[in-house]
């Protein structure tokens, strides 16, 4: 029997609405992972919810990464969602530096922009002090947004074309060594999905699905906790991208078959049977 491997998650709390660490702890725990989370903001709720609360959470960060450090806890993934500021950002950089091995890998979701712009946290800054994150990672995903911002250019709602999509592949890579998932594309044939890319080996892969009506809250972090459950497993790059797309379009359906209010959060918990049989578990 095989030891079990532990994730790191960082991330905020939002006690209602499904993202972030109510969605990276039970997708992450179902791919048979330990999840362990470093909070680093509590909300009542997400932000695209009005009238939220909002508890910063980064003076514990550090305590709570001593202790760790004193009980000997190493992680095999540390994966970085959503971070309230930019000290935050230097807290993730420490916990990599204090908990990174030779075989951890470091999996960064710049989750702070969507449709065109920053979220209303964040000042124009931000995206700068994200690539600082991003160029230690193994693996980053951002949306098409994100990778816009951090580049400088011009956001393109789409569709986008493989010119527009390689463009920013390479651009990415100036500062991020490691592997790419470009979320949020879009194609002229009205499918949309994300662009796979190993630039060390000079491959891109497209996974998409048709487009579902709506726009649906948590849907990045499902994705990205998926990605991460996959290869922490040691499911290939390229497969592990198509599991988390295919998780995450079965999630969006079930939502909008279903009436839900895309607002409070995709229905992927009923969709976890599903992506449990994709990891051939």
């Amino acid at each position: 029997m095989r030891k079990q491997k532990r994730v790191l998650a960082i991330s905020d709390i939002s006690c209602f609405g499904k993202c972030s660490l109510t969605v990276a702890l039970p997708v992450i725990s179902s791919a048979g992972l330990e999840c362990t989370v470093l909070p680093n903001v509590l909300l009542s709720a997400h932000t695209g919810i009005g009238g939220f609360t909002f508890r910063d959470l980064t003076s514990e960060m550090r305590k709570i990464m001593d202790h760790w450090e004193s009980i000997g806890l190493g992680f095999d993934t540390i994966y970085t969602g959503f971070l309230g500021n930019r000290e935050q950002i230097d807290v993730s950089l420490d916990a990599i530096r204090r908990f990174r091995n030779d075989e951890t890998m470091i999996f960064v979701d710049p989750a702070m922009a969507d449709d065109g712009r920053l979220y209303p946290v964040f000042g124009p800054d931000f995206p700068a002090c994200m690539r600082r994150l991003c160029s230690e990672a193994d693996v980053i995903k951002p949306n098409v947004t994100e990778a816009c911002l951090m580049l400088g250019e011009e956001c393109d709602p789409g569709p986008h074309s493989e010119e527009f999509v390689e463009r920013l592949l390479s651009g990415l890579s100036g500062f991020c060594p490691g592997k790419i998932i470009l979320t949020g594309v879009r194609r002229e044939d009205g499918r949309m999905g994300a662009a796979a890319a190993d630039r060390e080996a000079g491959i891109t892969k497209y996974f998409l699905h048709e487009t579902v009506p709506g726009s649906y809250c948590g849907t990045g972090d499902i994705f990205s906790s998926a990605a991460v459950g996959a290869m922490t497993r040691g499911i290939p790059f390229f497969e592990s991208a198509e599991i988390a797309v295919g998780f995450t379009y079965g999630s969006i359906r079930r939502t909008y078959l279903a009436g839900t209010d895309p607002l409070y959060g995709a229905d992927f918990e009923e969709e976890i049977p599903d992506f449990i049989a994709r990891l051939g578990k």
